[in-house]
């Protein structure tokens, strides 16, 4: 897969990209990422790539001539182009196994009060939310989007069946999870995990799957088909 970022602070991405397994995706191949900085489309010699909004408030808008140029020449012509918005669609594991199967996206980070909507309303394709909040720039959310859907490119993970039970899949949290000594400070782990009974220990992690959800995010079970 290749992924543009338009942004205008490039090196908040270095080292998202050179580290842990988004770094070996990249070295590996899985994963091209090319990051541009939108002052490069800027005019004037003071690079100006915002101004006020029209109608008066607090802050600054990203304008449409930068933007426009900088998408139409980075494009392709299978480019998904992605704005990353608090008013977007609500990013899920279901949205990113789709993202997965694109040739290629163009991720566009919003700043300050956001961009000029014309922008939004004739070269984006899609939206998208990491949550309900609001951050200081878009790039912070590109890199999110990035590291979640990384997970459902083919090879990226060296186990996929470590995709399998983890949390939101089926719209339940993970499991428990434990590892050596086997008692700890007096706290030992549950005995089933040493039976080597791996039928009953599946059972065990389905239960524990369902009462952490129903405890810590019951909104799951009532959004579940």
């Amino acid at each position: 897969m290749k992924i543009d970022v338009l942004t205008l602070f490039p090196q908040m991405l270095d080292g998202f990209l050179s580290e842990s397994m988004i770094g070996r995706g990249v070295t590996n191949g899985v994963l091209e990422v090319d990051v541009h900085n939108l002052r490069d489309w800027s005019k004037g010699k003071h690079n100006q790539v915002d101004d006020r909004p029209f109608g008066g408030g607090a802050g600054m808008v990203l304008m449409p001539e930068p933007l426009f140029d900088a998408i139409e020449e980075i494009q392709e012509p299978e480019t998904h182009r992605i704005y990353l918005a608090p008013d977007g669609e609500p990013l899920t594991p279901e949205l990113a196994r789709t993202l997965a199967k694109k040739k290629r996206l163009l991720l566009v980070s919003g700043h300050y009060e956001g961009i000029d909507d014309r922008v939004r309303e004739n070269l984006i394709d899609q939206e998208i939310s990491i949550g309900d909040y609001v951050l200081t720039n878009g790039t912070l959310a590109a890199a999110v989007l990035i590291d979640c859907l990384s997970r459902f490119l083919p090879g990226f993970l060296g186990e996929e069946k470590s995709l399998t039970n983890e949390s939101f899949q089926d719209n339940l949290l993970d499991f428990p999870q434990f590892t050596r000594p086997a008692v700890f400070r007096g706290m030992p782990i549950p005995e089933v995990l040493l039976s080597g009974n791996h039928a009953e220990i599946d059972k065990w992690r389905q239960r524990e799957r369902e009462e952490r959800t129903r405890k810590r995010r019951p909104d799951l079970l009532e959004d579940s088909p």
